[in-house]
Formats: structure tokens, sequence, C-alpha cells
């Protein structure tokens, strides 16, 4: 175990932002504590599960760019100091009618950053990846540095590190309240109360409930994960089929290779848009839930369309510009919040990490996180 100084920093919540940020302070010789109310890798909130999507330019926010880069090299960190692979690259195709947002912003994003891609139409896409069934008008972007990331053993490998780094680790403690000290903060919990220097709250969709003063604009809403065994696995392997993300009239659909025995996973970005509370949403996946992915399965990859091998559900947390919150509390500085759960944050997660690390210690990061800042929200 590493020796740990300065400052104690609590991190409540260790999915994956809450296990990069615990990683990276203790990476730095930090005092630092995380605090779990589940165990690590709970499938309640927004980081579990085998695979994630990782992507260079983003059709939702090209500024996004610049920390994906960073965020590119900490995950190949991290797969060194952790002894594994965690990103495997496949490409990725974002496909849609040329004058789509998905299209547009994609191609825009490449061509600001100067990122390796390419654009084919629905035929040559096809005759390359023969899984695909494509409307005469669509067009695909493919960049080759997409894939996804071992998502389940991301959590681990970074939880690991922390705890060799000195980190300590509370798993099954539900954290109450944060009372904020004119020195620091008190954490209480279930099993006690812990007085820290510093807090970073990635709680996830529970963010909200544990900052009421905050008066956080968040909003959890319940999404399905299904995956598909396929009648023929071989053209839905990661060698020949690429991650994906398709716009059409049935609205957003996302994919990944085939994964074991999974079969292909399919999910309808947003899904119904349905608002919850965590502690009390429908985790059941319906005949409803799963015919909302089934449809673009049917039509763009018929070769998918066969049983359901698993389903599950995760949770979003929104804010209403659809991107992320990660800023000191205004009056409490020693306070750090971080809510990058919406829909498209995990493969942030190191960079995140580094972010909240950067400002837990020293007030300030050389990231710009302008964007992100509480302000916005007047």
């Amino acid at each position: 175990m590493a020796s740990t100084s300065g400052p104690h920093i609590v991190v409540i919540g260790l999915g994956i932002t809450g296990s990069a940020a615990l990683c990276r302070l203790a990476l730095r010789g930090v005092r630092a504590t995380g605090i779990e109310q589940f165990e690590p890798g709970h499938d309640r909130g927004s980081s579990h599960g085998a695979t994630r999507m990782i992507r260079l330019a983003h059709f939702e926010n090209a500024a996004y760019v610049p920390l994906l880069r960073r965020a590119y090299e900490l995950w190949r960190e991290i797969e060194a100091k952790a002894g594994r692979r965690l990103v495997v690259t496949t490409g990725i195709a974002e496909i849609g009618s040329p004058d789509s947002a998905l299209v547009r912003n994609t191609l825009a994003a490449s061509t600001r950053y100067n990122l390796a891609h390419e654009v084919l139409d629905a035929g040559a896409f096809m005759r390359r990846h023969d899984a695909f069934r494509l409307p005469p008008d669509f067009v695909a972007v493919l960049q080759p540095d997409g894939g996804y990331i071992e998502a389940a053993a991301a959590i681990e490998a970074q939880l690991r590190i922390a705890a060799d780094a000195g980190a300590v680790l509370h798993t099954q403690e539900k954290v109450i309240a944060i009372e904020p000290r004119s020195n620091g903060v008190r954490i209480r919990t279930d099993r006690g109360a812990i007085d820290a220097d510093g807090a970073i709250i990635a709680a996830g969709p529970w963010m909200a409930h544990l900052l009421p003063d905050l008066h956080l604009p968040l909003r959890v809403t319940r999404q399905v994960v299904g995956w598909f065994v396929p009648s023929d696995p071989a053209p839905f392997a990661a060698g020949r089929f690429p991650a994906f993300i398709i716009d059409s009239k049935y609205g957003g659909h996302y994919g990944l290779p085939a994964y074991g025995a999974r079969g292909v996973k399919v999910a309808k970005h947003y899904h119904f848009d349905q608002t919850v509370t965590p502690d009390s949403y429908e985790r059941s996946v319906s005949a409803e839930d799963e015919a909302a992915i089934r449809v673009a399965i049917a039509e763009f990859l018929p070769g998918a369309n066969g049983p359901l091998h698993a389903a599950e559900t995760c949770l979003y947390t929104m804010t209403p510009d659809g991107t992320f919150i990660i800023d000191r509390t205004p009056g409490h500085e020693h306070i750090v919040v971080a809510s990058p759960c919406c829909g498209h944050g995990f493969k942030f997660a190191p960079v995140v990490g580094e972010i909240l690390a950067d400002l837990a210690t020293t007030g300030e990061t050389a990231h710009d996180i302008g964007q992100f800042r509480l302000q916005r929200f007047g």
C-alpha cells in the first residue's frame, strides 16, 4: 500500500465516475475514502453491465473531443496498471440520412479536430459490413478509433488501483447527509460520520437527493438494453462488425458487436424517456420494452433478430441541456459535484476523474469545463 498525505477527500458513489476520481486521488498520494451504498458494479445506477461504447467525434457536442483524447490516453494508462485490456477497438459507424444531426455533427466534429474518418454510401457500407441492411439514401460515417470499454472490469480495475495506492473503500454503506463545515465537510452515513477536508459527490441518480439545497435540475430516466442472438454469429463478430449508432424513423438506436454468448447488444437511446425515481423504478423488462429495440433490429440488422438472450435496465440522469455537471459547489467550494450520467459519459471517466481530483485538491483544473459549470442553470 502506498503512503498517503495531505487533505482527506471522500468520494461518494463508486460507479465509473467515482471509481475514476478515487483512482486519480490515490495515485497522487492523496488520502482518499470511497463510499458506495451497494457493492461496486451494482445494477441500480448507470455504470453496470458488460460493455460501454467509446468514440472520439461526438455528434452531441464537438467540444468533447479534447477531453476524449485525454480519456483515451488515461484508459491506456489504466490498462497498463491493471495488466488487462479494457478498451476494444472495433471502429464505429454513425448511420443515417446525410442531413440528420447524427451524420452532420459527427462530420463537423471530425473535420474540426482532424479526426480519422471516412464516409460511405449505403451500398459501399453494406459491402464492407454485410450484417447491415440500410435504405439507399443513408450514409455511414466511420471512425476507426471507436469501439467499446469493458465496463464492469473498468470499475474493478480503477478501484483496485486506488486501493493499492492507499485509498480506503466503504461498501454497503449509505450516505444519509452531507454537511458542509467551515473547514471541510461531515459525511453522515448509516454507520456513523466521517469528517474530511473535501468531498466529491458522484452519486448518479441519487445526486439531487443528497444535495437538496442545490436544487439541481436533474431528471432520472429509465433505459433498457438487450442482447440478441444472431442466426449466424460470424458477421457480428468484433473483427467484422463495428459499434454503431443509427438514426431512423424509429429514433436513435445503438449497438455493439457480439459479446461471448450474450449476442449483439442493442438499445434505443433515451428509450421511452420515462422519468423515474432510483429507488422504485420498474427493473423488469416488458414486451413493449423489447419491441422498441427489436423494431430497428428487424429492419437494419435482420440477422440479429433472434432470441433475446438477456435484458436489463439502467438509468440516465439528465440535465436540461443534455450534458454534464462538473463543478465546485457555490459557497462550499470544498464540495465537488459530478454528474456525467446523461447517456454518453462512461467513456469520459478517466479524464473526469482527473478533473475532479484537480478541483478537490487545488480548486482548479487545466481542462476546459466551462460548459459543465453549475452557473449555467442560474
